[in-house]
């Protein structure tokens, strides 16, 4: 599942990433979600506050279990995302930068509306350059 996000991550990373998720305690600051279907845990999708060319903007991503996938679960989690980081009226835009070779997160995103600004250079997790899309929606 991290094939496009530079591999499997260490224990201790996962577990940094997890404590930075469950203290996005700032109101407005961002927020995970746990996506379910058929009763049991499906994956994560969620956003957070990221600087994008000098401006504040939310980042979103996601995560669903292989035998989840291709159900259209990423896409109802982003369109429920999208409708919850506008409440605050905090940034302008939620964008989200899938690898250029990730077809089912690409498609997630153009399925959920959002548009494609072109190609990126990004680092996820840090240190680990992607080549990416820049997908946006405005809020």
């Amino acid at each position: 599942m991290t094939r496009y996000l530079g591999g499997p991550e260490s224990d201790n990373a996962v577990d940094d990433r997890h404590w930075r998720y469950l203290h996005l305690d700032t109101p407005g600051a961002g927020q995970m979600f746990l996506v379910t279907a058929d009763g049991a845990a499906a994956g994560v999708i969620g956003y957070w506050e990221h600087q994008w060319q000098g401006e504040g903007a939310y980042e979103a991503g996601w995560s669903v279990l292989p035998e989840f996938q291709g159900r259209g679960i990423a896409v109802a989690g982003l369109l429920l995302v999208i409708a919850q980081a506008r409440a605050p009226h905090r940034h302008r835009t939620l964008r989200a930068f899938p690898s250029i070779h990730n077809g089912a997160s690409n498609a997630v995103c153009r399925r959920a509306g959002l548009i494609l600004a072109g190609q990126c250079d990004v680092e996820y997790p840090k240190g680990n350059p992607i080549r990416g899309n820049d997908w946006y929606a405005e809020l």
